[in-house]
């Protein structure tokens, strides 16, 4: 028999100085990691805001050409929007029309938004009341545009 292999056997977990070792590096690296951690969430919660916003408009455009009607989107406030799917093409939100309301402070509870106007997608993928939706926070400010071709980009 081998007498380094018995050895081998003989030993059968850490000791106590590596246990406190390894538990102290995970203990720094966490701390260290908290911080960085804690800064980067409201660009991330700010990033997230403009995709959602993003993505109902272009949502809703794409609907307005679908169903052929108009897609109306109206900020009642600082943090939420309504989007209206218009069936009758009057303006105003009837009976049996869809009506959905977004607040973006459920998932982004620091981020507020301005708009330089109300948007409305047209059947053919167009867009008219043309407007600008600053997102802000902390981190900095974003802005979400409609151009009179119905495109929907996001700048920095």
């Amino acid at each position: 028999m081998n007498p380094g292999l018995s050895q081998l056997q003989a030993r059968g977990g850490y000791s106590l100085i590596e246990l406190v070792t390894v538990v102290g590096l995970l203990a720094i690296i966490l701390l260290l990691s908290q911080s960085w951690l804690s800064s980067q969430l409201p660009k991330w919660r700010l990033n997230g805001a403009v995709r959602q916003v993003a993505s109902d408009f272009m949502a809703a455009k794409t609907k307005a050409v679908t169903q052929g009607n108009k897609q109306r989107i109206t900020f009642l406030d600082a943090h939420r929007y309504s989007i209206l799917d218009d069936d009758n093409n009057n303006g105003r939100p009837d009976p049996l029309e869809l009506l959905n309301i977004r607040d973006i402070r459920v998932d982004y509870e620091d981020v507020m938004l301005t708009s330089t106007n109300h948007p409305i997608f047209h059947p053919r993928g167009t867009a008219s009341n043309l407007a600008t939706v600053t997102l802000s926070n902390t981190a900095g400010t974003k802005r979400v545009t409609v151009g009179i071709t119905g495109r929907v980009t996001i700048q920095s």
